[in-house]
C-alpha cells in the first residue's frame, strides 16, 4: 500500500516529535547538577512513577512525580523543583528531524496531533514545531489518555466529520505502549518510528512484553519524509 494512498498521518507528539527525555534530563541536571542518579535510573524512575494508579493527567502530572522521586532520588525537594519540572515543558527540544520533516509531509496530508498532553501544553510544543498541525487532539478534548481505546474512538469520529476515514489515516508513533500496540489492535496502519533505536530498555516510554509489529519502520521522520517522497519519481 502506498504511503501517498493516506489522507492524513496522526502524530503522537511527546516522545516521536518532541525530545522529552532529553527535555526532562536537561532540567534535572539544571536544577540538581550534582545528583548522583543517572540518565537511565532517572528514566526508568520516572515512567515507573507515571505508571502509578493515582496519576494525573499529563504534564500537570509532572509535579506529583518529582515530589514523589526527590527523596528517593536526592533531588532538591521544594516546590519551586517540583512546579519547575512541570513547567519545563515550556523548553523540552523538538527531535532534529521533527521541523523539516514535517514540513516535508504537510505538502502531502493533513496533519494530526494527537496527544496525551493537556491543551496548555500542547501550544509550547506546537511552537517549538513550527505550527504544522491541521488539527490537534488532547487529553482535554478526549477525557482520557492512550492507549485507552476510546482515546482512538474520539479521533476516529473527529477525522471523518472532515471527511477522512479510518483507513485513510496512518498513525505515526514511538511509544509501543501507548500507540502501535493498541492502534494495531483497533484497526488502523500504523507507523512505528522508533527514536530509541541501538539504545537498550525504553527509557521514559513505558514497556511492553512484546513489540507489534508495524505497516512501517522507521528511525526518523525524516526518513518517513525520505519514503513518502521516493514515491514521488
Amino acid at each position: 500500500m502506498p504511503l501517498l494512498t493516506f489522507k492524513a498521518l496522526t502524530f503522537d507528539v511527546v516522545g516521536t516529535l518532541i525530545d522529552f527525555e532529553r527535555g526532562m534530563l536537561d532540567y534535572l541536571r539544571l536544577v540538581a547538577p550534582n545528583a548522583p542518579v543517572g540518565d537511565e535510573e532517572f528514566l526508568i524512575a520516572y515512567r515507573a512513577e507515571r505508571a502509578v494508579d493515582d496519576s494525573i493527567f499529563y504534564p500537570d502530572d509532572l509535579e506529583r512525580v518529582w515530589r514523589k522521586l526527590a527523596p528517593k532520588l536526592a533531588l532538591p525537594d521544594t516546590d519551586r523543583a517540583a512546579i519547575g519540572f512541570r513547567q519545563s515543558v515550556a523548553q523540552w527540544p523538538a527531535f532534529a528531524d521533527s521541523v523539516g520533516a514535517l514540513q516535508r509531509l504537510k505538502k502531502h496530508f493533513k496533519l494530526v496531533a494527537t496527544t496525551n498532553t493537556q491543551r496548555w501544553a500542547v501550544g509550547n510544543f506546537e511552537r517549538t514545531l513550527q505550527m504544522p498541525f491541521d488539527w490537534t487532539v488532547t487529553s482535554d478534548d478526549t477525557g482520557t489518555e492512550k492507549p485507552d481505546p476510546k482515546y482512538f474512538e474520539w479521533f476516529r469520529a473527529m477525522l471523518a466529520k472532515h471527511g477522512i476515514s479510518q483507513a485513510e489515516n496512518l498513525h505515526v508513533a514511538q511509544s509501543q505502549y501507548h500507540d502501535i500496540g493498541i492502534a494495531k489492535r483497533m484497526g488502523w496502519k500504523t507507523c512505528w518510528i522508533e527514536r530509541r533505536a541501538g539504545q537498550k530498555g525504553f527509557g521514559g516510554t513505558l514497556a511492553v512484553n512484546a513489540i507489534t509489529q508495524p505497516d512501517w519502520h522507521f528511525t526518523s521522520l525524516a526518513q518517513l519524509a525520505d519514503a513518502v517522497e521516493a514515491e514521488l519519481k
